[in-house]
């Protein structure tokens, strides 16, 4: 019921929120947060690791990536600059001979090479039915 003040000659109705319920609620609230929180167990990201193959790849495949986007294809130290169609292609030639899984395709960029590029790779390879498609990196040691 709104608080009612006489002054004078007439009545008038104070329209003011009172803030002191809502204080009391927002204290015991925090209170309860403050309790439970510590109670509450921490959740557990489950990251990939990375380790050793159970078993090295017969035959590494590498495709580079130069800074200008050209593509070269390294196959035991013979290199041939390829457009993305033929690269494919010979890829999958390439891995022909091989048993199932016994090749793998590894994609070496600069860079400063855009990631839409890598990817466009990566989609292609993937697309061809390469089963086998891995980054290669450098340590920063």
């Amino acid at each position: 019921m709104p608080a009612v003040i006489t002054r004078g000659r007439g009545r008038r109705t104070i329209s003011e929120i009172n803030m002191v319920p809502f204080i009391d609620v927002m204290l015991v609230l925090l209170i309860i947060f403050m309790v439970t929180a510590p109670l509450i167990a921490p959740s557990m990201i489950d990251l990939p690791s990375v380790a050793k193959a159970a078993r090295a790849p017969d035959q590494v495949i590498q495709v580079i990536i130069g800074k200008d986007e050209s593509l070269q294809l390294r196959i035991d130290k013979n290199t041939s600059s390829l457009p993305l169609a033929t690269l494919v292609a010979a890829v999958t030639q390439a891995q022909a001979g091989q048993p199932a899984g016994a090749s793998a395709v590894v994609i070496s960029a600069d860079r400063s090479v855009r990631y839409e590029s890598v990817v466009n790779v990566m989609d292609k390879l993937q697309q061809a039915g390469v089963k086998r498609v891995g980054l290669a990196v450098q340590s920063t040691r």
